[in-house]
């Protein structure tokens, strides 16, 4: 199901936990957490607040 960005909590440079939330996209107006899935750090993010994403696509890259 498509998806809209809501927020960006984590800008490139960003170090991260296991489970921190990384962006909320919206879909169906539910509000949908993306969390990071392992500690890293952001190193880029290729979205943009109001941006619409499809399944598949890489919203943030983290190394």
């Amino acid at each position: 199901m498509p998806a809209t960005v809501l927020r960006i909590n984590t800008p490139a440079g960003t170090v991260v936990k296991r489970g921190d939330t990384l962006l909320v996209l919206e879909a169906m107006k539910m509000e949908l957490p993306i969390r990071a899935n392992a500690d890293g750090t952001v190193t880029v993010v290729n979205c943009r607040i109001g941006d619409l994403v499809q399944p598949g696509v890489s919203l943030i890259e983290l190394s």
